[in-house]
């Protein structure tokens, strides 16, 4: 068995009895797979599953697309913080978040402290793919999605980087890069770490 050989297996091995101790949070731009990926991510690793979005709306008792209609993003974000803080006091769990969430100051901060970020990178060509099929994107409504997105890549790209992990989200099955983002959180000691044990040390 050559070097690489047993690297892989080491990992498949670590990865298989991994669990968590700190909230997996996925970030990312829209149609990274951030939902999709996420579902399947608390699935193997038997967690609950949240979406950031989804939590908003249900607080809010509206949508996305009419919380930004009739409140504008500003007292989206306002929302958006709140929700992703008190998520984060909850249980371990798999949270999938909006695509603008992570670029809020306090939401990284927070999810600095208590959790362990993922940064869903994908290509232009496939956000565009992706986000082609749902009609429900208010960011995408105001211009040329594809222009949207390029400007959003440029904007919000070096803000991703600061996630802890960045896994490729390209167009392969969406498995394998549950199985990839697993074997990178099992070979992350921060995702091993409960958050209080760092302020014990």
């Amino acid at each position: 068995m050559d070097l690489q050989t047993r690297q892989t297996a080491g990992t498949a091995a670590q990865a298989q009895g991994f669990a968590p101790r700190r909230t997996i949070v996925l970030v990312g731009l829209m149609g990274a797979g951030k939902t999709k990926i996420g579902r399947r991510l608390a699935a193997r690793l038997n967690l609950p599953f949240f979406d950031s979005d989804t939590e908003i709306e249900a607080a809010a008792g509206e949508t996305i697309e009419e919380i930004f209609r009739n409140r504008g993003e500003a007292v989206f974000r306002d929302g958006e913080r709140r929700v992703i803080a008190r998520l984060l006091t909850q249980p371990v769990h798999v949270l999938a978040t909006g695509g603008g969430a992570f670029m809020d100051p306090e939401t990284r901060a927070v999810i600095a402290r208590c959790g362990v970020s993922v940064w869903l990178r994908a290509d232009l060509d496939v956000l565009l793919a992706r986000v082609a099929r749902r009609n429900n994107r208010p960011l995408l409504q105001q211009s040329d999605p594809r222009t949207v997105l390029a400007e959003l890549i440029e904007r919000r790209h070096p803000i991703y980087a600061e996630a802890d992990l960045t896994i490729d989200s390209g167009d392969g099955p969406l498995e394998l890069t549950t199985t990839r983002v697993i074997a990178a959180l099992a070979g992350a000691d921060r995702a091993s770490r409960a958050p209080n044990s760092e302020r014990e040390e």
